[in-house]
């Protein structure tokens, strides 16, 4: 099947029971999905005994439910059988397949949505269709709304028109407490995103947007945290180009490295995104908003070299970047980026304050300040659309700031 057995009659004792006509596709999915043969293996004779276990339970193709899937791996286990991690995963994909070869499988009942995670849906496609956010945004809007509801309504009727201000405010220092500043920021943001659109919905009368207090965060007050040249030169190092992870790798770092883009903004690229006769790369950041940069050549030759020879192939996802090892899979959000950034910190021996993709963008940033760039240019390459978010920057240009400081009075400059 698709190379992974040399013995065509292994893998006709394979295919029997009710799903023996359809672990050739399962089999070529595994392929398509860029799995190694040892975790293929595994995965084909999991999928070949629970065709098996169907045929005497007298369980139809067609019939196949999670139900019986779970009821399987139970039935292993009184067996004898250890359960392993892949075996959930390695069922339901089987179940998609089944899907998708028309065959009609019985779907398990719908999860019962307490009140408040029906809300909590209907607030979530608000974000996206309204304000066009990033999903790492919404979920981390979802994560503190869910804490605010659940602490008021538990699993009972949400009625928001019972709320008063002081459930509001008390909550907050509730949860400040226990919070860095820039997450209790983050969080009186999001009740009041909140708010607002349940006044619009109108299941609110009272403006408790207003009445979420403001948590002390002086936004300029840290300096960025940034890499030298030289570093960021190891970081790029780093990356193994004899192998697929290291080469799709340099691709990522590449583009955090010349252009300071967000590590969401990579991870929503789309083939879609580069024009490569034009040689210009389209960003997708926040709010939905399109910019276009030119492609540079270093950073064309890595995505090229990447497109040609790394990315999985047999699949429709669109998105750039993908998972590796298997399953192969689109990075679902900026975490994934920043996950290559940190081991990429960790390769070159960097040990970083924060390790996170921003620390790149800082790094352009204040690469361009110290090479003469005015606040303004930073500000237009990040796409700020703020000016002031950029004059944060201004903070680690030292030399100009000496020549404005005050002497320390009876002390040394």
């Amino acid at each position: 099947m698709h190379g992974f057995y040399k013995d065509p009659r292994i893998s006709a004792r394979l295919q029997v029971g009710p799903l023996g006509p359809h672990l050739a596709s399962y089999a070529k999915h595994l392929k398509d999905q860029r799995y190694g043969r040892a975790a293929a293996l595994e995965r084909i004779r999991l999928i070949a005994d629970f065709s098996g276990w169907c045929d005497q339970h007298g369980v139809r193709a067609r019939e196949v439910s999670a139900q019986h899937t779970e009821q399987f791996l139970h039935d292993r286990m009184e067996l004898g059988y250890r359960r392993r991690g892949f075996e959930t995963s390695a069922l339901a994909h089987l179940l998609v397949q089944l899907g998708q070869r028309a065959i009609t499988v019985e779907s398990p009942a719908p999860p019962v949505l307490t009140p408040a995670a029906r809300l909590q849906a209907e607030f979530d496609r608000y974000l996206q269709q309204q304000r066009g956010l990033m999903p790492s945004t919404r979920r981390g809007y979802l994560w503190f709304v869910s804490r605010f509801l659940t602490e008021r309504f538990g699993t009972d009727a949400v009625k928001l028109s019972a709320l008063t201000a002081d459930n509001v405010t008390t909550f907050v220092r509730q949860q400040a407490a226990r919070f860095q500043p820039a997450t209790s920021q983050a969080m009186t943001t999001a009740l009041r995103v909140f708010f607002r659109f349940a006044r619009q919905r109108g299941d609110l009368t009272a403006d408790l947007a207003a009445a979420v207090p403001s948590v002390a965060h002086w936004s300029l007050a840290a300096i960025p945290q940034a890499l030298t040249s030289e570093q960021v030169a190891r970081v790029l190092a780093s990356c193994d180009t004899q192998t697929a992870i290291g080469r799709r790798d340099l691709a990522i770092l590449l583009l955090l490295a010349r252009y300071g883009l967000r590590g969401g903004e990579v991870a929503a690229l789309t083939l879609d995104d580069i024009d490569w006769a034009a040689g210009r790369l389209t960003i997708r950041g926040k709010g939905r908003r399109l910019s276009q940069l030119p492609l540079l050549n270093d950073v064309g030759t890595a995505l090229a070299t990447y497109l040609q020879q790394d990315r999985p192939t047999g699949t429709t996802c669109r998105h750039i970047f993908m998972r590796m090892p298997a399953p192969a899979g689109a990075f679902k959000a900026q975490g994934a980026v920043g996950d290559v950034v940190r081991r990429a910190l960790k390769r070159a021996g960097i040990a970083a304050v924060h390790k996170g993709s921003h620390v790149l963008r800082h790094s352009v940033a204040t690469q361009m300040l110290r090479r003469g760039a005015s606040l303004a240019e930073i500000g237009e390459l990040l796409r700020h659309r703020n000016p002031r978010t950029t004059t944060i920057y201004a903070k680690v240009d030292l030399t100009a700031l000496r020549t404005v400081a005050a002497a320390w009075p009876g002390g040394a400059q």
